[in-house]
């Protein structure tokens, strides 16, 4: 094992980790291009992203990832290292609505995101042909009362089928089950349309249109057991005026849900968001 590397760590707050760290990482002659921490004095969690990579060429990474435990330990420190080569493999849920499915096709597509789209489901046919023109997997999972259960038990086999790390609800428009959200919990994105707390429910658009607002936007969350109250990751709003109509303002939301949702996905593919509590930890991207 070989190359730059991306080290994700959080622990009790306390001094000298950073000095523990970093100083293994340079008894191990790995050169650290870049590191990013924060102390929430709130929570007393401290939270830490590193990218680093041997100095000496043919190093074996392994063995230096396998004594790091015994740095981290003593910290009481939840530790991860990820290759920064290796693409993550992404679960992209949707229903009808295709713009947040279609922004991210084509930034995959780019090269803008680090991921691999491993499949992607629906629990309607409408996007069959968008995705398979990509030469992707897609999964038709319809859902019904009755059938909810099942649906959701067959997805959980395909992200452990395909080795997902990532669900990304692309305007899925089915609401998780509580136990569908704690087992992805972390691990799941949503795009809300609406600068949360806002109007929810049907045509928030038109809720938003009746009550004269000069602000629109769109939230990404991480979807957990209570409906749209997870820990926020990105969001973003624009400007609306008086002549602005309802379906004005459906363009600008889908242009900012694209946006957001993207951003979101990006930063949480890159491993730079931590959940702390009810909130998150972002080290943004220059």
């Amino acid at each position: 094992m070989t190359g730059t590397q991306i080290l994700t760590a959080t622990c009790p707050a306390r001094a000298g980790i950073v000095a523990a760290v970093t100083g293994y990482l340079a008894d191990q002659r790995c050169y650290i291009s870049a590191l990013e921490q924060f102390d929430d004095e709130s929570t007393r969690r401290f939270f830490m992203r590193a990218v680093f990579r041997p100095q000496d060429e043919g190093a074996d990474i392994g063995s230096t990832l396998a004594r790091l435990e015994a740095v981290m330990e003593p910290l009481e420190m939840t530790w991860q290292v990820h290759r920064l080569d290796v693409p993550m493999p992404v679960v992209i849920m949707v229903s009808k609505f295709d713009h947040c499915l279609a922004d991210l096709l084509y930034r995959v597509r780019n090269g803008e995101l680090p991921m691999r789209i491993a499949a992607v489901v629906s629990n309607h046919r409408d996007c069959r042909a968008v995705v398979e023109r990509e030469g992707l997997l897609y999964v038709h999972l319809p859902v019904s009362p009755d059938t909810k259960p099942n649906a959701e038990a067959r997805l959980l086999e395909i992200v452990s089928e395909t080795g997902a790390e990532l669900v990304v609800l692309a305007r899925y428009m089915q609401i998780l089950s509580a136990h569908l959200a704690d087992t992805l919990r972390g691990r799941c994105i949503n795009i809300h349309h609406s600068f949360l707390p806002g109007f929810k429910g049907a045509r928030p658009y038109h809720q938003a249109y009746k009550r004269g607002v000069k602000l629109i936007g769109a939230t990404a969350h991480y979807v957990t057991s209570d409906l749209d109250e997870g820990p926020i990751i990105e969001q973003q709003v624009v400007r609306v005026r008086h002549h602005d109509l309802p379906d004005d303002m459906v363009r600008l939301g889908r242009d900012i849900e694209c946006q957001v949702l993207s951003r979101a996905v990006k930063l949480h593919v890159e491993h730079r968001v931590f959940v702390d509590g009810n909130k998150t930890v972002v080290f943004e991207s220059s």
